[in-house]
């Protein structure tokens, strides 16, 4: 593992439009010399009813500034939150792990970027690519350390992307069932979902 140590910097109530959660702040100490990662990584949980008494459902997402703030439509990342919020409260319980992790880990300024390539006839790889980065710069190390600070060994894991599932059962978390995460499609993103499923392979579509 990367992470020195992660612990729990914050934890209070959180009312929301879904209902009353708590929200957990974060905080993961990286090995030392590592020169791929910040020395410090965050990330917040958001916690509904009893996440111990079985395997609770959680989704792990990504920040997107564009689309969980924006709305944005070349993405479905907005509509995916929202999705996982409203079966959270209605199993009444669960957890949503929100990540640093902008653009597929590349940041918000280089996201940018990607869009204007994107503009021009880039699908979403070819623009990381072009841009000197990986498909997918993203690891989810943190949230599994978050999920066993939580005490939770075994999830339903809301997701389309096998690399999450995999990447729980590899550190240790059981994935007991995988929930579609699944939205309509708008005219604007087909294309995104469509890389997403033939060069990524999302289970969409």
């Amino acid at each position: 593992m990367s992470f020195v140590s992660v612990n729990k910097v914050a934890d209070a109530q959180f009312p929301t439009r879904w209902g009353q959660f708590r929200i957990l702040g974060f905080e993961g100490l990286v090995t030392p010399g590592n020169p791929t990662r910040k020395a410090v990584e965050s990330g917040v949980a958001l916690v509904m009813g009893d996440i111990h008494s079985k395997p609770p459902i959680v989704r792990i997402h990504s920040q997107c500034l564009t689309g969980d703030v924006f709305h944005s439509l070349r993405c479905d990342c907005h509509d995916q939150l929202h999705k996982a919020l409203g079966m959270i409260a209605a199993e009444g319980a669960g957890i949503l792990l929100y990540e640093n992790q902008e653009g597929r880990g590349i940041g918000l300024m280089a996201k940018l970027r990607a869009y204007e390539l994107q503009d021009q006839g880039l699908d979403t790889i070819e623009a990381n690519e072009q841009l000197g980065f990986e498909a997918d710069q993203r690891n989810f190390e943190l949230p599994t350390e978050m999920l066993k600070a939580l005490g939770v060994p075994a999830v339903r894991l809301i997701t389309n992307n096998p690399e999450k599932v995999s990447a729980l059962e590899t550190t240790g978390i059981r994935v007991v069932e995988r929930l579609s995460a699944t939205i309509p499609t708008e005219p604007t993103f087909e294309r995104y979902i469509e890389t997403k499923r033939e060069k990524m392979g999302h289970l969409v579509g």
